[in-house]
């Protein structure tokens, strides 16, 4: 497959994946549906790699860093993702996860000393006033809500889908532990899934939520493309392409999925923005761009483990 095709396939399946967990949202729990998608890309990935003839053991210094990944990229941040989607706009969703450009340099900053180029600071404040404007009047909205005695819950979904931003980039930083441990991309990711399905599973068992099935084949064929598509086929895509043309280039993906998902969400979620919210995600997305064209390692890094 060409580099092109590469980068559009990974585009348009991670552009569509917000919107297709909404397809999961209805009669079985969100973190019960994150435990499916992920126990079922981990055997995915587990296979792939047997049929490569990969030994598929890792010793348990690599087990405590993957684990800790998966703790933080497929438990914490989707089960916030999933549940953020019943309040938020999956478009809107897609959005706030381009702010992990910026989550990962702060945080390497509070954790390991590095420094933070004006660069990044200035692009980062450009895009928080996107932000406010893409939600000035739904939170407006919701606060209203709130003081009236309702109970506000766009701004659960908002608070949810930023902490879900941030868990993701705590285990993109985690990356760099477990790629000292093993080069093999596929297993690891495998492995990482697999933890964190059980952990998740863990958190279903001990909330005494239930692990139900759902008689709706939306639900099924969102749940066989986010875990076949968007967290198999796209992840090998995006590899891929970092391996042949660089993750200079390849960060942009993360510019043009939000895109995606807000025109999905438009179409098929009845998602009207006005002037003020387009402005909004054009200041955010822009100044993602902007981040990205620095000459920041941490950046580069930081989406490459994305």
């Amino acid at each position: 497959m060409s580099s092109p095709l590469l980068f559009v396939t990974a585009c348009l399946i991670w552009g569509s994946t917000f919107f297709a967990i909404t397809l999961q949202l209805g009669d079985v729990a969100p973190a019960v549906s994150v435990a499916y998608r992920f126990g079922l890309s981990a055997a995915v990935l587990f296979a792939w790699c047997a049929a490569r003839g990969d030994k598929l053991m890792l010793p348990w210094r690599a087990q405590r860093w993957l684990m800790l990944q998966g703790a933080a990229t497929f438990a914490l941040s989707y089960i916030c993702t999933y549940t953020s989607e019943q309040y938020l706009v999956s478009g809107l969703v897609a959005v706030l996860f381009a702010l992990m450009v910026f989550w990962s340099p702060i945080l390497n900053r509070i954790a390991f000393g590095t420094p933070v180029s004006w660069r990044t600071w200035n692009a980062g404040a450009v895009a928080i006033a996107g932000v406010a404007l893409l939600f000035f009047h739904s939170i407006q909205g919701a606060w209203g809500e709130i003081l009236r005695g309702g109970e506000g819950h766009f701004l659960l979904g908002l608070l949810l889908a930023l902490a879900a931003t941030i868990a993701s980039t705590v285990g993109n930083l985690i990356v760099v532990k477990v790629r000292a441990e093993s080069s093999n991309v596929l297993l690891t990711m495998a492995w990482s899934m697999m933890w964190g399905s059980l952990l998740v599973a863990a958190w279903v068992l001990a909330s005494g939520q239930a692990f139900t099935l759902s008689s709706e084949p939306k639900y099924w064929a969102g749940l066989l493309y986010l875990s076949l598509f968007g967290s198999v086929i796209a992840f090998a895509a995006y590899f891929t392409l970092i391996h042949r043309i660089g993750s200079d280039k390849a960060v942009y993906i993360t510019v043009v999925t939000p895109v995606i998902s807000v025109l999905l969400s438009i179409q098929l979620e009845h998602y009207s923005p006005g002037p003020l919210e387009w402005a909004g995600m054009v200041l955010c997305l822009s100044s993602v761009a902007w981040a990205l064209k620095s000459d920041s390692p941490v950046i580069k890094e930081s989406v490459e483990a994305a």
